[in-house]
């Protein structure tokens, strides 16, 4: 399935995050990754992050598609990290 996330955490848990994130998907903008997830790999992304966060302060918030096709995407102004290059 194709995964858009966004997080939202504090400064102490900002980098951990971003580490666990791009383990899983392609880092699109602060705080923003998008990319195909299995069901198993999105639960465990969701398990990992859930260590990190403090859930009264923090929030995480995850868009699904069936398909990135199903999704139009814009882009305005330079893109962050394009996945065009992959072999």
């Amino acid at each position: 399935m194709y995964i858009i996330l966004v997080y939202d955490c504090g400064e102490k848990r900002v980098a951990k995050m971003l580490k666990l994130c791009r383990k899983y998907l392609s880092w699109i903008q602060n705080s923003v990754f998008e990319g195909e997830l299995s069901e198993v790999k999105l639960k465990e992304l969701q398990i990992k992050a859930k260590l990190i966060m403090k859930e009264d302060e923090d929030s995480l918030i995850i868009f699904k598609s069936r398909n990135e096709k199903w999704l139009e995407k814009e882009i305005i102004g330079k893109e962050r990290s394009s996945i065009d290059n992959f072999l």
